[in-house]
């Protein structure tokens, strides 16, 4: 019998475990291969990763935003997107005093359900909880949710695909509520959402708030956000 001490003496030495970036890329490599044999355990593993590392922020607030930013990177624009999405706030990025406090309050309540998809009309809505029916009334005392099933409906906006307003040299799809006349101007026409895709059916967007109109306008990153949609016919 080989003794048990000479073995580990004599065996190869194991290979550094990969940390960081390097390790970020090994893990989105995984899901990547996983995807083409079982997509919805890659989707489900995507998923998981989102909102850990949205956990993250309050703890590791630089290492968990350059890691979003970077898997944000990697992404391609959600282009097949379409129907009706869960949808899941990751975290904010906008200064450690506000996102903590924003943290604290989308833990107690948070409205907001996911987004609805019409990839035949370039269009979709925002899907809310019903328990923001009277709220959405008394701040935006002129709009009207309409009833979607188990939730509310509205806040429609646009879709498209073009540059990244913060990286013009990375196409992503937007999600514009600009255009949409009906749409209240507090808050809501100010915000540009840009949606990238992971793997099928997990997807990974960013926030952004618009200061000013056209081609000057001014885009800050505020919070990242994911959306799980249903696999394409023949990934199930």
């Amino acid at each position: 019998m080989v003794d048990m001490a000479q073995a580990l003496t004599t065996a190869e030495p194991r290979p550094a475990r990969r940390t960081g970036a390097a390790a970020d890329a090994d893990r989105l490599d995984h899901l990547r291969r996983l995807a083409t044999s079982d997509p919805q355990m890659a989707q489900a593993e995507a998923w998981s990763w989102f909102i850990e590392t949205g956990r993250r922020i309050q703890s590791e607030r630089g290492a968990a935003l350059a890691e979003l930013a970077a898997l944000f990177g990697a992404g391609a624009p959600s282009l097949h997107i379409n129907g009706p999405t869960r949808g899941a706030l990751v975290g904010f990025a906008v200064h450690p005093a506000f996102d903590r406090a924003m943290a604290a309050l989308t833990t107690l309540w948070l409205p907001w359900a996911g987004k609805r998809f019409d990839i035949r009309t370039g269009r979709g809505e925002n899907l809310i909880l019903r328990s923001a029916r009277v709220p959405a009334r008394v701040l935006w005392p002129g709009y009207s949710l309409r009833n979607a099933g188990s939730t509310l409906a509205g806040f429609e906006f646009v879709t498209r695909i073009e540059p990244s307003a913060v990286d013009a040299e990375r196409d992503v799809l937007v999600i514009d509520y600009a255009p949409v006349q009906s749409n209240p101007a507090l808050i809501i026409k100010q915000i540009r959402d840009e949606l990238v895709e992971i793997v099928p059916g997990a997807h990974l967007g960013k926030m952004l708030w618009r200061f000013g109109r056209g081609p000057h306008a001014r885009h800050y990153l505020m919070a990242y956000f994911a959306l799980k949609s249903a696999l394409p016919a023949g990934e199930v």
